[in-house]
Order: C-alpha cells, then structure tokens, then sequence
C-alpha cells in the first residue's frame, strides 16, 4: 500500500511539474495573444482612420470652356467654346471627407468582441457554435470598414481611369497649342518686321513732312516772289507806257530834226548855212560828249543829243556861237568788235536852235559797224 501511495505521489509531482510547465508556456503564448490583438487593435484604428466612411457629393459640375471658333484674321466677340469637362467627373476632387474615428473605449470594446452577445452577456449560440457576427462584434464593424475599403479603391480605380482620359485630352490641347507656336512665333517675326517698317515709314513721313514744311516755306517765298514781279510787271508797264510816250515825242522830235536837216541841206546847197569855219575852238577835253538818237546809214548821217557840259566846251560862254565841225568818235559798250568798243566817227555838221541836238555827218571811213540808238558819242 505504502508502495502504490509513493508511486501516486511521485506521479502527482510529475503531472504537476508537468502543468506548471505548460501553464508557463501558456502564459507566454496568452502575453504573445494579448500583445499581438493590442497591435492589431491599435493598427485597426490607424488604418480606420484612413477609409473615408461617406461619399463625395455628386452633384459637383467642373467646367472649362475650350474656344473652337478658327483663328483668323478678325475679332471674334463671343467664340464658339465647348466644356472639355463635360464628362469629367468633378466629385473625385473633393477633399476632406470623414474618416473612421476609432480611437475610443466604445469602439475598441467592439473590437475585443469576437462573439455576440445576448441580453445577459452570454454568447449567442448559432447551433453548437457561438455566433461571430451581427450587431455588437468585431465583424461587424470590420465588415463596414471592408465596405469602404472597396468604395474608395472603387473611386480610386476610377480616379485613375479619369486621370487617363484626362491625360489624352492634355496631349490633345499640348498638340494644338504645339501647332499654334510656330504659327504664333512667324506672327511675331511678321509683327515686329511690320513695326519696323512703320517706324522707317514714320521716319520718312517725318522727314517728308519737314520737305513740306520747307517747300511750302518756298512756296510762300516763290508767291511774295511772284507778288513783287506782279508788282514789278505793273511799274514795268507803267515804266513802258512812260517809255511809249517818251519814243513818241522822241519820233516826232526826230521827225523834225529830219525837217531841220531837210532844211539845213538845203540852205547849205545854197550856200547860206553856218559853219564853225574860222572858229577859235579847235579842240575839246576828251570824254563822253553825247549820244546817238537817230542814224541812217544809207545817207550817212546821225542825229546827236550833246550834253550841256559838252555844248559849253563847243561854244564857250556865248551859245548864239556857231559850232565848229569838230570829229568825234563813236562807241558802243560792250561791242567786242577789232577796235574794241569803237564803231565809227562822226562830224558836226548843223546844230538845231535852242536844243542839244546836232546833224552831223558819218564818216566812213572810220565804220566799224552800222551807227545805233544810245551809242556813245566821245571825243578823244
């Protein structure tokens, strides 16, 4: 007996020793449990955090209008346009929606609860097994947070899909705007080779302007011009009308002293014309004496108007003193004849009574050219 009590002692101490063993690594591995459903906990709240647990509202319209109207070379008001975002869904833009909030005792406590429990605090039992899901447990709000986790790969997917059509489009608008650079930059080079050209045609309209000026600063000197040669033309006119006159008295003047002379021949062919024969005065100072007034070469005489100097040389302080028949040369200025200004010579012959006028011979000998008005009578 005392055998079979000392071999169920023994046995006793092996069991126990045996069932504080495994009550140790039991303790190790429940830590090991506790640890690791804390960690979980704790990194279900973190990730809850980042599931957003309501929808975007999406109603949001997103618009940009795209001119499509054609470039040309006018002003367009109001260009055709269309909304390149007509499609394009705008609720994926919109930021800050809530996200689960489960850092707090309610919701950690539902997430320790593996089981539902019913009224008493007891399992509910699904046949033989406790129930793992419905209102109360873990499942329940993971289940939720799995629902959303969907939702937002869902809108993420179609954020992506999104993002491709609105790539395409990108590449589209870079493509025409592309296209439009070339045309943009020629546009400029055209520009600034117009600005430049205007800017020379502005320089030679200054400086055509500035000819204006002047040629109408001439104009008005050519029309003061003009007014003073109209002026002129009329003193000229009047000058000639006196001038008319003068040549007028001056053919009758001479047409008597062709009377004179007709008369002075003839009294000389009767021998009763006076001479300066036998006059003391047999020379005079030389100089200018005269001029002529009238000259015919066929019959070889000339009329000469003498000064009053001259005609007191000729006869001294007694003027009813016949002239002598004195030679006198006779020149034309600015004659470029073989004796220079000389044309000829003539001889006093018959003066007329109370006037500077004298009929004298022309002497041919001397000729250098025919006789004229207003040559020069000198004596030398």
């Amino acid at each position: 007996m005392n055998k079979a009590l000392h071999v169920f002692v023994y046995l006793f101490l092996i069991l126990a020793g045996v069932g504080l063993y495994f009550e140790s690594q039991l303790n190790a591995q429940r830590e090991l449990l506790t640890r690791r459903s804390r960690l979980q906990e704790d990194y279900f709240v973190k990730l809850a955090a980042t599931i957003e647990r309501e929808d975007a509202d999406k109603t949001v319209v997103a618009e940009i209008n795209k001119d499509v109207s054609p470039v040309e070379a006018k002003n367009i008001p109001t260009p055709d346009t269309v909304n390149v975002l007509e499609d394009y869904k705008a609720y994926l833009e919109t930021d800050g929606l809530k996200t689960y909030e489960w850092d707090n005792d309610a919701t950690r406590a539902q997430l320790r609860a593996i089981y539902k429990l019913d009224a008493e605090g007891k399992p509910e039992m699904d046949g033989e097994i406790p129930m793992m899901r419905g209102p109360g447990t873990e499942r329940e709000i993971l289940e939720k947070l799995f629902v959303s986790g969907q939702a937002q790969q869902a809108k993420l997917n179609t954020t992506r899909a999104e993002l491709k059509v609105l790539h395409g489009k990108l590449e589209e608008v870079v493509g025409e705007l592309n296209k439009l650079k070339p045309e943009a930059r020629q546009d400029k080079v055209t520009i600034v080779e117009k600005n430049e050209k205007i800017a020379t045609l502005e320089g030679e309209k200054a400086d055509l302007e500035n000819q204006i000026v002047k040629i109408k600063a001439q104009i008005d000197d050519l029309n003061a011009e003009i007014t003073s040669l109209k002026d002129e033309v009329v003193t000229a006119k009047d000058e000639t009308e006196l001038a008319k006159e003068e040549l007028d008295k001056a053919q009758k003047t001479i047409e008597q002293l062709k009377g004179l002379l007709r008369e002075a021949l003839a009294q000389a062919g009767a021998g009763g014309a006076k001479t300066g024969a036998g006059m003391a005065v047999s020379s005079i100072p030389a100089g200018d004496k005269g001029r002529i007034i009238e000259a015919d070469n066929v019959d070889m005489y000339a009329i000469v108007e003498l000064s009053d100097a001259a005609m007191k040389e000729l006869k001294g302080n007694d003027p009813n003193r016949p002239l002598p028949m004195m030679e006198f040369g006779v020149k034309r200025p600015g004659f470029q004849g073989e004796a220079g200004e000389f044309v000829g010579r003539i001889r006093l012959r018959q003066e007329v009574p109370g006037k500077n006028y004298v009929i004298c011979d022309i002497l041919s000998n001397w000729e250098q050219d025919k006789l004229q008005f207003n040559d020069v009578v000198f004596a030398d």
